[in-house]
This record gives C-alpha cells, structure tokens and sequence, in this order.
C-alpha cells in the first residue's frame, strides 16, 4: 500500500477545477452506470434486519450505488448485518470474550463496507454526495424572516 494520503477522485478534482492542473480523463471516454429507478430484490435470502437494511440502503443510495456493479458488496454487508444480529444475541446471552471480540471484527468488517458504498460522511464528500453544514446566524435570520413573511 503506498505511503501518505489517499488521491483524490477524479470527480473531486473536476468539481474544485483540477486544482493540480494535471490531465484528467477524457469525460467521453468515461463509462457511466445506469442509476437504479426502484429497490431491486437481493439475489440471496435475507433474515429481517438484513432486509431491512437492504431498503434503507437502496432508499437513501439510489442515485450512486450501481445495481450491475455495487449489488454484491451491498449483499454481503446485509448477510454480515444478519449475522451480526444473530451474534449480538449470543454475545448479551453468554458474555463470552471470544464472542465478544468476533461482534467487534464484524462491526469493523461492515463500516469498512458502508465506507466502500459511500455510507460515511468521508466518502459522501469525497463523491460530492452531501455536506453536512451548519447553519450561520445570518442564514437563521434569513429563514426567520422568510417564514414571517409567508404567514403574514
């Protein structure tokens, strides 16, 4: 693995205006997705929270999670998301260290996978997704009065 910081993606770059002034790829060469237009089923059978999790995930991911390319990596998640309910249970009952520590293994296994998916506030800026802001005072005046001015 190379040393320092990871590279920017290439949407990054083009989005602040390539900023290194290095060549990026021709955007006519790019091969684009066809976004999903509904929740596909998953190809494998699903326990309750991992099928839940699946329609969270298609829910809120719909525009960038690919259904030809991204749908495995979403699939395994939701088998670990099962799995880590079925071990949690075991874990509350038991109390075993060696449980304990496999719950831990899981849960890095599946943040690193969210992470993979654009499901980390990180990798959402890095897709240029969403940001999370807060709001200044001058805009909570401007929406005070953008309200007052609507009731009136």
């Amino acid at each position: 693995m190379p040393a320092g910081r990871p590279s920017k993606p290439v949407e990054v770059k083009r989005k602040l205006g390539n900023p290194g002034q290095r060549k990026l790829p021709n955007q006519n060469e790019i091969q684009m997705f066809e976004p999903a237009v509904s929740v596909p089923e998953p190809h494998r059978p699903l326990l309750k929270p991992g099928r839940e999790f699946w329609d969270r995930v298609w829910g809120v991911g719909l525009s960038w999670i690919s259904p030809n390319t991204d749908v495995e990596l979403l699939l395994m998640t939701c088998e670990l998301i099962d799995e880590r309910w079925n071990l949690r249970v075991r874990v509350m009952q038991s109390g075993d260290w060696r449980e304990r520590r496999g719950l831990r293994d899981l849960d890095a296994r599946i943040v690193s996978n969210l992470s993979l998916l654009g499901f980390t506030p990180a990798d959402r800026s890095k897709l240029g997704i969403a940001e999370v802001k807060a709001i200044s005072k001058m805009e909570q005046l401007k929406r005070r009065q953008a309200e007052r001015e609507q009731n009136k």
